[in-house]
């Protein structure tokens, strides 16, 4: 969990590639994604970066329990399947690697950091990690917001490793669709950040 001195991932860091090398960059990354309400019951994410090139797509279920979500590559090759998993007093997602709900394909987890909560909040685990006592002290990454809108930063221990915006307007709520600006720290592995966007967004706004 980020202490009071906080620093940031800079160029000549160690990766953090927690879905997959190939999507860490050695240097910053701006991506634009458009999340839209397709129907009732589904939605569809695209992440651009700043020359408008399609770099993943999420899609899944907008409402229910048990919700999936699969990201996907341009092509429609299948990266990861996040899974919310059931009823608890802390909302809580698994996330394993191609369309696999196996333990030794899990790539981590995502726990709410408390049961009642006004602003984003949620620790990330890695499969490592995964036995201990689940706590924002025993967590390897966190992530925290404010409380008006779905715009949260990621941090690795002390340090920030990325950054998401999103504001608000009736506008786009009522039309179903609405934009996220991501700001990834070098060396950061992207999709990790997206996957847990997407998380923090179906916690946040169930439309």
């Amino acid at each position: 969990m980020p202490k009071n001195k906080k620093t940031e991932w800079q160029v000549g860091d160690p990766a953090i590639s927690v879905v997959s090398d190939q999507f860490c960059n050695p240097y910053p990354m701006d991506l634009l994604v458009k999340r839209k309400v397709q129907n009732f019951s589904k939605d569809h994410y695209e992440v651009f970066d700043p020359s408008g090139n399609l770099l993943l797509q999420i899609d899944g279920q907008a409402w229910g329990f048990n919700r999936k979500r699969i990201m996907r590559d341009p092509a429609g090759f299948t990266i990861l399947t996040m899974r919310q998993k059931g009823l608890a007093l802390k909302n809580k997602w698994e996330v394993h690697g191609g369309e696999s709900k196996e333990r030794e394909d899990l790539l981590f987890t995502v726990q709410q950091s408390q049961a009642v909560s006004l602003k984003t909040s949620v620790d990330i685990f890695l499969p490592e990690n995964n036995n201990v006592k689940k706590t924002s002290n025993t967590c390897d990454f966190h992530a925290s917001g404010g409380y008006s809108n779905i715009s949260f930063k990621v941090f690795k221990s002390d340090a920030l490793i990325a950054g998401v915006t999103h504001k608000f307007t009736w506008g786009s709520f009522c039309k179903g669709k609405y934009n996220f600006k991501v700001r990834v720290n070098p060396e950061v592995d992207y999709a990790f950040i997206i996957a847990l966007l997407v998380m923090v967004d179906d916690n946040e706004n169930w439309c």
